[in-house]
């Protein structure tokens, strides 16, 4: 096996122990934009993982995402200050953040230039609000998290459909795709996230009910989005991630804490169909 096929089998692997949500339609996607997609989704999980952590102080997530963020906007990725940076915390952050420069190179030459820009802007955001102590006191605070964190996602993943076969998508519209799922995602985890993190991504004066009526509006422009997709392959993955939060909201208003596997299943062999 080539060093390259084994490296996009060890990213294949690495997608499946940390996502989810994205692994099934990235594995879906045909060949040149599953390495695509798949590397630049482990890039922002790599970051993801440092502003999620539970054991590092918010000083050291500052400092490692900021430092991330300015090796990731030179022109060529310095892998021994990278492994420098993460060397005092390798017991602690997981493999996916440790192995970003594998992921950098598993990515398509004329489009890693974009992720890493995408992914260095979501690690400065990210540093900004670790700066903050993540505290949400209004709703722009929560746009601007969510931007940050999610919305960036569906830019990138515009960048690479325009790259790919010259789909347009409107940007707006794309960081409401990602800012919907995350939205879901707070919901789901609002209660992990105060006993483990000691944080609430929800605006000050706002109920449960607000955040779900945040997400129903973000997701109604991730609809939108989808709109402007004609490509199959595109548009097949983009159904996955919107169609189970949809299914997720669903359920947590009805009481449910989220989706069985059975019903993840279901709903992916429902749009496969189609």
């Amino acid at each position: 096996m080539s060093n390259r096929a084994k490296l996009e089998k060890e990213a294949m692997h690495m997608l499946k122990l940390t996502s989810r949500t994205f692994y099934i339609p990235i594995s879906l996607l045909k060949p040149t934009l599953r390495k695509t997609v798949g590397s630049a989704y482990l890039c922002m999980r790599a970051v993801d993982e440092i502003e999620d952590h539970e054991m590092l102080d918010r000083e050291v997530k500052e400092k490692l995402l900021r430092s991330t963020s300015e090796l990731l906007l030179k022109d060529v990725f310095d892998y021994e200050a990278y492994d420098k940076l993460m060397q005092p915390y390798q017991t602690v952050l997981p493999e996916v953040t440790l192995r970003l420069g594998d992921w950098i190179d598993f990515c398509p030459a004329d489009i890693v230039g974009k992720i890493k820009e995408s992914t260095a802007e979501m690690a400065t955001g990210m540093a900004k609000w670790a700066t903050k102590d993540w505290q949400i006191q209004t709703k722009d605070d929560l746009n601007d998290y969510t931007y940050y964190v999610a919305g960036l996602v569906g830019v990138m993943l515009s960048d690479i459909w325009r790259w790919y076969d010259g789909t347009e998508t409107d940007r707006e519209l794309a960081i409401g795709y990602g800012r919907g799922l995350q939205a879901v995602n707070i919901l789901r985890n609002q209660y992990e996230d105060m006993e483990e993190r000691g944080v609430e991504f929800i605006p000050d004066g706002w109920n449960r009910e607000d955040m779900f009526q945040f997400a129903r509006e973000n997701l109604e422009l991730a609809d939108k989005y989808m709109l402007s997709i004609k490509t199959k392959n595109i548009l097949l993955f983009c159904r996955i991630p919107l169609a189970l939060a949809k299914r997720t909201l669903k359920a947590m208003e009805s009481g449910k804490k989220k989706m069985s596997r059975n019903e993840v299943e279901q709903v992916v062999a429902e749009i496969k169909q189609d």
